[in-house]
């Protein structure tokens, strides 16, 4: 079963206006899918296909007129040859055709620095991440409950076909660090770095303190500082930046950490079971990492660039999400693993009104229930309901 994207809508226009259209997410997210569904009458190559890649490297401008005839080309996985970017500059600019290339990559950080060298003004970018509580409700196979969800997850493929959650987390974990860890950073020392990811799991919506990472996973801080990039840059990890603008020095600056799917944090902490994630310590941050990764859904599935952050005060204040909606125009979230709603989630954002002298300023909690609601302090939004949330807050 196909189910449907929402950025399908924005993948569709962008390839109307530019020549290259990028496609970038984890491993899985659902790209290939994606590009071959909206563009069925393209040619498709994937390079994590040995020959195809052997013909890429050894021959770009042959493997380009292979497919010269046909009215576009998908290409998967670019990052494996990164060169083939510099040899589409010189096809795009002969000819101006909207939409001719459509090319996925796992890797952000490749891409990006080979787009800024070569295909500045020609490329549009999209990042698609795994499934959305929307989608999976939009395909009836969302579960009724958010603990459910965690242990599954997002991954498209763990809702098409007959899968062990395990099994695949375990897999993706392995293929995950074979090929993209080892590609970039040549490490020898795999199982260094999977315990080093064990780690950053286990500091699930903490802020991030790269000397104590370091000091526990027994590298250096450089190492740790390089591992965290590689885990960032392929959509593994989330760091969510602090928000400062117009506080002064009491403010905290470091970021915290999150995972951009429960499932596979919930692998890496033995979390096997809803019953074990209910009494597990780190339910409440692994709440926290999913509402999060639905606004960065929203934002990047509505082709927007996520103004995302979290704030605390020396003083122990803290607002679990401070969403930035223009210039001076900040909106506070709380976020409560809790299913039983409680006027006392509001307590962290009277503090923010009354810190920031904006006493109307209207109040958002997401909680574990499944009802939402309207309280004289503000409103309350289950944790299926993010999506109406973001609607309310960006006004569509």
């Amino acid at each position: 079963m196909i189910i449907k994207r929402t950025i399908t809508a924005h993948l569709q226009e962008l390839a109307t206006q530019f020549p290259v259209v990028a496609v970038m997410g984890p491993r899985q997210s659902g790209k290939t899918t994606l590009v071959k569904e909206t563009f069925a009458g393209y040619a498709y190559v994937t390079l994590e296909d040995l020959d195809k890649r052997s013909a890429a490297q050894q021959d770009p401008r042959g493997f380009f007129a292979t497919y010269a005839q046909h009215s576009g080309l998908i290409i998967d996985e670019i990052q494996e040859v990164p060169e083939l970017l510099s040899y589409m500059q010189g096809i795009v600019d002969q000819a101006y055709r909207p939409g001719y290339f459509i090319i996925t990559g796992s890797q952000h950080f490749l891409m990006y620095e080979k787009i800024t060298q070569t295909l500045a003004g020609r490329i549009a970018l999209l990042t698609l991440l795994p499934l959305s509580v929307q989608e999976l409700r939009g395909a009836n196979m969302l579960p009724e409950d958010f603990a459910s969800l965690f242990i599954k997850g997002c991954y498209p493929r763990l809702y098409s076909q007959p899968i062990s959650v395990q099994t695949w987390c375990s897999n993706y974990i392995s293929t995950y660090v074979e090929k993209d860890v080892r590609q970039v950073l040549n490490i020898s020392d795999v199982i260094a770095f999977q315990g080093f990811l064990k780690l950053c799991a286990a500091r699930i919506g903490n802020l991030l303190n790269y000397a104590d990472i370091a000091r526990d996973a027994g590298i250096s801080l450089n190492t740790a500082k390089s591992w965290i990039a590689i885990l960032q840059a392929s959509y593994i990890i989330k760091l969510l930046p602090p928000y400062y603008k117009n506080f002064n020095k009491r403010v905290i600056k470091s970021p915290k950490i999150y995972f951009n799917d429960t499932a596979l944090v919930c692998s890496l902490l033995g979390i096997r079971t809803a019953e074990e994630l209910h009494t597990h310590p780190l339910k409440g941050a692994l709440f926290e990492s999913f509402v999060i990764s639905e606004m960065f859904k929203h934002n990047y599935n509505h082709n927007k660039t996520p103004q995302i952050y979290f704030w605390r005060d020396v003083q122990g204040h803290e607002i679990d999400v401070v969403i930035e909606k223009s210039y001076n125009h900040v909106v506070p979230v709380e976020i409560k693993a809790g299913m039983t709603f409680s006027d006392n989630f509001f307590r962290e954002l009277f503090a923010w009104r009354e810190i920031t002298e904006q006493e109307t300023l209207p109040l958002y909690v997401v909680y574990g229930g499944n009802e939402n609601l309207q309280r004289k302090e503000g409103r309350g939004f289950c944790w299926n309901s993010v999506e109406a949330l973001l609607s309310e807050i960006y006004g569509s």
